[in-house]
């Protein structure tokens, strides 16, 4: 279907404040210290003490200064997004019956999914200040800006004809959006009890089946003890009132999802860096017990592996281990269980994980979509490759965000660094 770009995606994007942007945000620090006893023996850990007025919120606190490990720094996508004729479609892979094709291009930015009940779908976005609408019209696939001057408006939520959308430190709801995309209502607050911290502060919202707002606070920095406030996972009713907290010791969640058929939580968690190269992996949790459990953060990383810095003194055994790993330094972000028709029975539940890739690691790692299969116990079988492609010769083709189950039973896929969404869908 031909793409049309509204005119608000004609504004030029500056290359250089996307590199500062996602310098600034990403949130590295530095590990001090050495391995608790009992630990993983195998993981080198750098013992060099960062200069005292250093940002601890800064992408590349703690990183080696010599060496492979000093060539790292975070990956700066193009400064414009990238046409629909050199989207890297044809270099994509995906199991046979599958096919790739681009859903919507000029959405610089695009980060999470949501799609309305009228089929409208909406991307949020991390480094710049909007929100799209991407909707058939007069035959045609129009993207539409329907809010701007939002200060990182990743987060994404749809209930009842309104669209919730999270900056940093607020959560506003546009109501009745699908009958106003050209001219979009004045937002309503619902929650402004957020904290500020750039690092790890951009949210991944969504509605669960008890009809509650879930809103995460990552942590504010790579490796600290985080504050009350922060590393955890919030729930709320949909107007902001009844706050508590569900989950604690969460690093940084950027997607989750509930099990159609237990109703449990399933998130994604971003492991700390600057450890090494292979440890700690991203973690898969799942909250069986809302507000009493504790994931680990920042005691012990993927279940097994104690803090060099505040594991000392704690076993990994007090905290909830995760449902599976899913690789060193791999961005998991979102993630959809598939509650579609349209794909084989073999997916039917599975769980569609996006792993934005790794930045600071040489050789990189993820920069795909996963399928995370359960079995009958309902605990993780096996995880395998779905979409991939991204990486060519150590380098990013495209950056997968976020992954969602269209009303057709497609899977869609936003891709942060060509600004792009992708398309999936089966053709026996």
């Amino acid at each position: 279907m031909p793409i049309n770009r509204s005119r608000g995606l004609r504004a030029t994007l500056v290359g250089a404040a996307l590199v500062a942007a996602l310098h600034g945000a990403s949130a590295q620090q530095q590990p001090s210290g050495a391995p608790t006893p009992g630990s993983a023996p195998t993981a080198p850990v750098n013992t060099t003490a960062p200069a005292a007025t250093q940002d601890r919120g800064s992408a590349l606190y703690g990183r080696p200064e010599s060496g492979e490990a000093a060539k790292l720094a975070p990956v700066a996508g193009p400064p414009l997004p990238t046409p629909a004729a050199k989207l890297p479609v044809d270099r994509l892979k995906v199991p046979a019956g599958f096919k790739v094709e681009v859903f919507a291009s000029g959405v610089a930015n695009a980060r999470s999914l949501r799609q309305g009940d009228k089929g409208t779908v909406f991307a949020g976005t991390r480094l710049l200040d909007r929100v799209y609408a991407i909707r058939d019209r007069d035959g045609k696939r129009e993207v539409k800006v329907i809010a701007s001057k939002l200060h990182r408006p990743n987060g994404l939520a749809f209930h009842k004809g309104a669209l919730y959308v999270a900056e940093l430190s607020k959560v506003w709801r546009f109501d009745d959006i699908e009958a106003r995309l050209d001219e979009p209502p004045k937002p309503v607050l619902v929650y402004d009890d957020l904290p500020k911290d750039e690092a790890h502060g951009w949210k991944f919202i969504a509605i669960g089946p008890d009809e509650k707002l879930y809103v995460p606070v990552g942590s504010p920095g790579n490796i600290l003890m985080p504050p009350d406030t922060h590393a955890q996972i919030r729930r709320m009713n949909l107007d902001g009132s009844g706050v508590e907290v569900v989950a604690r010791g969460v690093r940084n969640t950027v997607g989750f999802d509930w099990n159609p058929a237990t109703k449990q939580l399933w998130f994604s968690d971003n492991g700390r860096d600057w450890v090494s190269e292979d440890i700690p992996e991203d973690e898969l949790n799942v909250l069986t017990e809302p507000g009493k459990q504790h994931f680990g953060f920042p005691f012990c990383h993927q279940g097994t592996f104690t803090d060099p810095e505040y594991g000392w003194g704690r076993s990994c055994a007090e905290f909830t281990a995760p449902a599976a790993l899913l690789g060193p330094h791999t961005a998991a972000l979102g993630l959809r269980f598939y509650t579609g028709t349209q794909f084989p029975e073999a997916y039917r539940n599975a769980i569609f994980v996006a792993r934005h890739g790794s930045w600071n690691r040489t050789k990189k790692l993820g920069g795909d979509v996963v399928a995370v299969k359960l079995g009958p116990d309902g605990k993780v079988a096996s995880i395998e490759p779905f979409l991939t492609g991204f990486i060519e010769d150590n380098r990013y083709l495209g950056r997968p965000v976020d992954v969602l189950v269209a009303q057709d039973g497609a899977l869609l896929v936003s891709d942060d660094y060509n600004g792009a969404i992708y398309r999936i869908s089966y053709q026996p």
